[in-house]
């Protein structure tokens, strides 16, 4: 069978409740979310356990339809296969993981100025993201196209950087597999980076035009650059394959800060989505009450 079409079960109408504090991954049996939400390791170490497959069968008892996994390039091959499948058997989404080098993309010019060595190692890192989709069943992955080219007009680093993405394109294209370009924050988190905002995602994506080049939504990242949350989303509708979440200040789980995650979700939902939102935050409390009231948070935001 093949992993990576797997679709999250539809969801019905959740309520938020508070989990018993004896809960583990032989408990639960909660209703699945609207959405495909993606915890990622250490989420449910303390409810679960210290090993990730037992933390995916308890996510998927309370409601979890998606795993998301930014380092899964970096795990020994069996590894990702266990983890594949243990998602699998529950018929649960693999999300993005982190296909380029996660250090070259926030330190070094990588996609925006023409350089033969950095560029090889670009695709190389994407042929070998084809064999970890295979192990781990997945469908998307991260690619950040490195930093600015302070020497280079936009002009020339945009056309460099489509030029590259359509040679990784041309890689991915016979697998069916999908690198979902992530603008990031430059106020907070990362600044200097090539790819900042919605807008010059899409010209970008659809300068690429291929199905396997579209844009990782962050809405903390997005919230921080340039808000206007759900008429951006519209507007880039169809260049979107992937969400991520985490509130602002702070990116922690939703309801921590100042992100309409209800409305936000509920408009996502409306609009038919069926892939996966990634998890990609810390948690605001800590041990077991931190994570019961993780869960409890994606009750509250999900109940639309």
């Amino acid at each position: 069978m093949d992993r990576r079409h797997f679709l999250a079960a539809a969801g019905a109408t959740a309520a938020a409740s508070t989990l018993p504090a004896s809960a583990d991954h032989h408990e639960g049996d909660e209703k699945t979310f609207h959405l495909a939400y993606g915890p990622h390791e250490g989420m449910f170490k303390n409810l679960a356990g210290k090993d990730v497959v037992d933390q995916i069968a308890f996510a998927h008892d309370h409601g979890f339809r998606a795993w998301e996994d930014n380092r899964m390039a970096l795990r020994e091959t069996a590894e990702q296969e266990r983890i594949g499948n243990a998602l699998a058997d529950r018929g649960m989404q693999m999300g993005v993981f982190v296909v380029t080098d996660i250090q070259d993309q926030f330190s070094k010019v990588t996609f925006a100025r023409r350089d033969d060595g950095e560029w090889s190692k670009v695709l190389d890192s994407i042929r070998n993201g084809v064999d970890v989709a295979k192990r781990c069943g997945a469908t998307w992955m991260t690619v950040v196209p490195g930093l600015i080219d302070g020497k280079l007009a936009m002009g020339y680093q945009t056309a460099n950087v489509v030029e590259l993405l359509k040679r990784c394109c041309e890689i991915l294209e016979p697998h069916d597999l999908v690198m979902v370009l992530e603008p990031l924050n430059h106020r907070t988190n990362h600044p200097g980076v090539f790819l900042t905002g919605t807008p010059q995602s899409y010209q970008i994506c659809k300068a690429v035009d291929s199905p396997a080049c579209k844009v990782l939504y962050d809405i903390y990242h997005q919230q921080i650059t340039e808000g206007n949350l759900i008429p951006n989303i519209d507007m880039a509708w169809d260049e979107i394959a992937y969400f991520q979440a985490g509130d602002n200040p702070g990116r922690k789980e939703p309801t921590t800060g100042e992100i309409n995650y209800r409305n936000v979700f509920g408009h996502i939902h409306g609009k038919g989505f069926t892939g996966v939102v990634g998890m990609e935050h810390g948690i605001s409390g800590k041990g077991e009450d931190g994570e019961r009231r993780l869960i409890e948070a994606y009750r509250e935001v999900d109940s639309f």
